[in-house]
């Protein structure tokens, strides 16, 4: 995308937006249909061309149905009114990674320099820590490879070896961890259409270290095998993870299903992006909008479940 950038004139073929985008051939010609955008012109052969401001506003589209948009309302929206609605979803920043470590995480990518990128992220899980890794680098970092993909200085095979070298390194360290036999035993899994794994990954990532046992099922687990695995292991939590893009009806829906079909004994979690647009208490759901509240709630089912076992306890005396 950079030479697109520096060359206006440049026009792309409807492969080439799909690459540059990650919006399939399929959704462009829908979009020019039923919006009216985007609205490529035709070479020789018949063949859609698309101008590199199309291009530049379809990534800023797709950035924003990523965190939840809906693409038939800013569609018709300029570029700058995109990009200050993306400012006003992602909130003010409150990270503390520093901007260079940011910069040497982009120019890894750009290169396309896989081992140095690994070898870095190693390094800053090493000096950090496993959970202050996680709470304090890889949401500043997702963030930054984001918008700069939007802005169109990061590919999108750029952004997915990112995710694939950040997924690497967490299992890496959740590995040299000891195999926990304690409690709480925690399920962990995505519902179906969920295909975001990251974010199960960090919730591992910050349990492990407080000595839980964690069975992850990885993305994309049906209602009833996610139940019947939930019995199989007889677990005492089951902790779902939705990236902002999943549809709060479908998930509300399915964890109310869910619930109803799981023991009471078994504690739900909802964790993820998704859940900050949740506006309804969910019985019997746990929310947890917040990566950082993950050890919190961990602590609150560890208080609970010691008070219960030691009424029980005194019951039977």
């Amino acid at each position: 995308m950079h030479n697109l950038i520096e060359n206006p004139g440049l026009l792309l073929n409807i492969s080439g937006v799909e690459r540059e985008t990650g919006l399939s051939k399929d959704v462009l010609r829908m979009w020019e249909r039923r919006y009216g955008f985007p609205k490529p012109g035709r070479d020789d052969n018949g063949e859609r061309q698309y101008m590199v401001e199309e291009v530049a506003k379809l990534r800023a589209i797709k950035r924003l149905m990523d965190v939840g948009s809906r693409p038939g309302k800013i569609i018709h929206s300029s570029l700058g009114e995109l990009s200050a609605l993306a400012e006003a979803r992602t909130g003010p920043r409150r990270d503390v990674i520093a901007p260079a470590i940011e910069r040497d995480i982009l120019t890894l990518l750009q290169t396309h320099d896989a081992p140095g990128l690994q070898h870095a992220l190693a390094n800053m899980l090493m000096r950090q820590g496993l959970q202050k890794f996680v709470l304090e680098t890889i949401t500043p970092l997702n963030r930054a490879v984001g918008e700069a993909w939007m802005r169109g200085d990061l590919q999108v095979f750029e952004e997915h070896l990112y995710t694939e070298q950040m997924q690497i390194a967490l299992r890496a360290a959740i590995n040299a961890f000891p195999r926990q036999s304690g409690s709480p035993r925690v399920l962990l899994t995505t519902f179906p259409g969920e295909q975001h794994g990251l974010g199960l990954l960090m919730v591992e990532a910050l349990l492990v270290p407080e000595g839980t046992q964690c069975i992850s099922l990885g993305v994309q687990t049906p209602l009833e095998d996610l139940r019947r695995a939930a019995l199989a292991h007889k677990v005492h939590l089951v902790a779902l993870s939705f990236s902002a893009a999943f549809p709060v009806r479908q998930a509300s829906d399915g964890l109310a299903m869910l619930r109803r079909q799981l023991p009471q004994t078994m504690t739900l979690w909802a964790g993820g992006e998704m859940t900050r647009r949740v506006r309804k208490t969910l019985p019997g759901v746990v929310l947890i909008p917040d990566i950082a509240a993950t050890i919190g709630a961990l602590k609150s089912w560890r208080t609970h479940w010691a008070q219960v076992s030691q009424y029980l306890g005194t019951a039977d005396r």
